[in-house]
């Protein structure tokens, strides 16, 4: 076999056509080898004795597209100065573009021996681990073309590649839970009529099932436990993971985009699959553990800050390069639109404490490529200081849990509620306003994968856990839910139809607040996953999406008018937040947004402050809306007054009578259906309109 010296960037495995360049980084190493595998079992090793900057690198002509190869790093295997060389482990290469087979879980895979932590472990991985695949990179995108929705545009749609398309019933079996899945028709169809404009998809970077899940039959199904930065997960590919993964995801991509929605991947760079010092090596650990991870003051364990046994070490050059090559990747090759960074504070912490201003946050700032694209941080870690809801970079948005709590609390009635309610229907001013960010960046959701479904939301008061096996421990205990009169399921006909109302009060409420809207994957139909609050080992019927074999179910078409109500109307997406004042240049004397009682009064400080406040209206000024448009024209649009009653009664709502004479009811959770048929009831200033217990109405006034 002929072996060139190659070149040490890019990094990864490079086909050119005629052969494939190596390259890998290792500063720990005595000496690398590359294997090349065989489907016999055996392997052709090749030392990169060429190194550069701690790269080793060769070029191998004739290795073409599909040709399975590792690692196998000599060094020292020192845990207590935190080396863990061991070359009878084979390692996937961190710059894998795809990813064969899967961890076959036993001692082979570890670097020491069960129950003796400091003793090397010489056991061959090779016929038990997963090996990473040369990939041809060129595809046919023809004249696609990133949609670049503007986030006042965006609806997200959060969805699991397998939860959403196992059983939907318009698919081929064999395509079911693929890739290809999110390209058929019968999916993309759905999503349009939806509204949405963004598929938000849980992780898809190559990840591991869990050995401990595994010895209790179970999986890691949501899938942050990240092996490969640049992988497609093999398992979500439907004919073969020698490459066709990348294949099919990328022609996933070009079918969502040519129906105009974007793709955004939930991002896990906060840790790997490795775990911690009893942890499998499978890559980086045997590479270079110094050099990738957060070791703790004796090196012999890792700093974790994300409740996963390690923390990548975001102090290092190599990791943010790795992290930084493996966005622009996804951006440029796979052409995705976006990205969710999982525990994102994690990646500020250059020490201790998060840090606005760390190396991460200035690498994606200046960054020509991923700066330009979409960029959602989930503002919390397991860490001291984690909860950094509001402090992220102007540049950034981010999952507001301040939103996802408040409005819960509303709705279920709890005390002293009302005044941080109307900041989280207007945008989170008290959270984004101070550092220049607008109401955009707040991404509102109500339910996501982690926690109750929007029916469990509505059905439980208590996570129900059990088949986790961890005995109801886990998941989070306080969930802001309420049953609304009994857990579980029900035939109660006065239950079910309070269910019903509430969530259409959260899906009303979801749509009329400033900000970005996310919906949870089968949230609209009511997907159940019969109270488990933390499904992310549950790769089976209970976290699949149950379609229903109608698609014409009052929930769903009230999602639906909801979403379209809001992209009608531009005053329930605005890119400033509200002035409480009339705005100057519109000829309209009155303000932008005002809040009135029941009663039809302006609201007061005491007012705000009542503790068993629960009802409201609000009044937004289509006449006064600050920003303009593209060309700079004025933006108007038609006014409305969104009406919340939350308590358990029935109230009278007076409608104010210096807003506009005349109105129509557009919208009213009270009724089964949500949107009144035809033309709604109209009303006038001062009229009174009794909105039944735990309702929402919106009135509309013509422009």
């Amino acid at each position: 076999m002929q072996v060139w010296p190659g070149e040490a960037y890019p990094l990864g495995a490079t086909y050119d056509g005629a052969g494939t360049n190596f390259a890998v980084f290792t500063e720990a190493a005595d000496r690398v080898e590359l294997c090349l595998l065989h489907d016999d079992g055996s392997e052709t090793a090749v030392e990169l004795r060429e190194s550069d900057a701690f790269v080793r690198h060769a070029y191998v002509p004739g290795v073409m597209p599909g040709q399975r190869y590792g690692f196998r790093v000599h060094g020292p295997y020192d845990p207590g100065r935190g080396l863990r060389c061991n070359s009878a482990k084979l390692l996937l290469d961190p710059y894998a573009k795809a990813v064969s087979g899967a961890v076959r879980w036993g001692e082979e895979v570890y670097g020491y021996h069960f129950g003796a932590p400091d003793r090397r472990n010489d056991l061959d991985s090779a016929p038990h681990t997963m090996t990473s695949v040369v990939i041809n990179p060129y595809f046919d995108w023809g004249d696609d073309r990133p949609p670049r929705t503007d986030y006042h545009h965006t609806v997200i749609y959060e969805a699991h590649v397998k939860g959403l398309t196992m059983r939907h019933p318009g698919l081929p079996e064999e395509l079911r839970g693929t890739y290809a899945a999110l390209a058929h028709p019968a999916v993309i169809e759905h999503l349009t009529k939806l509204g949405v404009t963004a598929l938000e998809l849980m992780p898809v970077h190559q990840f591991v099932n869990d050995h401990r899940l595994a010895d209790m039959g179970l999986s890691n199904y949501w899938g942050y436990n990240t092996i490969g930065f640049f992988a497609p997960h093999n398992a979500y590919a439907s004919w073969g993971d020698r490459g066709q993964q990348v294949l099919e995801f990328k022609s996933a991509v070009r079918a969502l985009h040519e129906a105009g929605i974007e793709v955004i991947l939930d991002v896990v760079y906060n840790h790997t699959a490795e775990g911690n010092h009893l942890g499998p090596t499978l890559s980086f650990k045997g590479l270079d553990n110094p050099s990738y991870y957060r070791l703790a003051e004796d090196p012999r364990y890792y700093m974790d800050t994300t409740g996963t046994g390690n923390s990548l070490l975001m102090r290092s050059p190599h990791v943010l390069q790795l992290i930084m090559d493996s966005l622009r990747y996804w951006v440029t090759e796979m052409h995705v639109d976006g990205f969710r960074f999982d525990l994102a504070a994690t990646l500020a912490r250059q020490f201790h404490e998060v840090d606005r201003l760390s190396s991460f946050f200035d690498l994606v700032q200046q960054d020509p490529v991923v700066s330009q694209v979409k960029l959602i941080a989930e503002p919390w870690d397991v860490g001291e200081g984690g909860y950094q809801v509001g402090n992220f970079p102007p540049l950034w948005t981010e999952w507001n849990g301040k939103y996802r709590d408040t409005v819960r609390d509303l709705w279920r009635g709890e005390p002293r509620t009302l005044a941080e309610f109307a900041s989280r229907l207007t945008g989170s001013s008290d959270l984004y306003q101070d550092d220049g960010r607008r109401p955009l960046a707040s991404i509102n959701f109500v339910t996501c994968h982690d926690g109750f479904t929007l029916h469990d939301l509505v059905s439980y008061n208590d996570k129900h856990n059990q088949d986790n096996g961890e005995d109801n421990r886990d998941g989070e205990s306080h969930n802001r839910s309420w049953n609304c009169g009994e857990e579980g399921e029900t035939d109660d006909p006065e239950v079910l139809r309070l269910r019903a109302r509430q969530m259409r009060n959260f899906i009303a409420t979801l749509m009329l607040s400033q900000g970005v809207p996310m919906i949870s994957h089968g949230d609209e139909f009511a997907r159940t996953q019969r109270g488990n609050n933390n499904a992310y080992c549950q790769d089976n019927e209970l976290s699949w999406v149950d379609w229903p074999e109608s698609l014409e179910s009052d929930l769903l078409e009230f999602t639906r008018a909801m979403v379209w109500l809001r992209r009608d109307h531009p005053v329930f997406r605005r890119r400033r937040f509200f002035h409480g004042r009339p705005v100057e240049g519109t000829h309209d004397e009155l303000s932008d947004i005002a809040w009135f009682t029941p009663e039809g009064a302006e609201m007061t400080q005491r007012d705000w402050n009542s503790a068993q406040a629960s009802a409201l209206t609000a009044f937004l000024n289509g006449n006064a809306i600050s920003e303009p448009g593209p060309r700079g024209e004025r933006i108007t649009d038609d006014s409305f007054l969104l009406m919340f009653n939350a308590s358990p009664g029935p109230l009278d709502f007076v409608v104010p009578v210096d807003h506009g004479r005349q109105w129509q009811v557009v919208v009213d959770t009270a009724r089964p259906e949500g949107v009144p048929p035809g033309a709604g009831a109209k009303v006038a200033a001062g009229d009174r309109i009794t909105l039944p217990d735990r309702s929402l109405t919106v009135l509309q006034r013509p422009a």
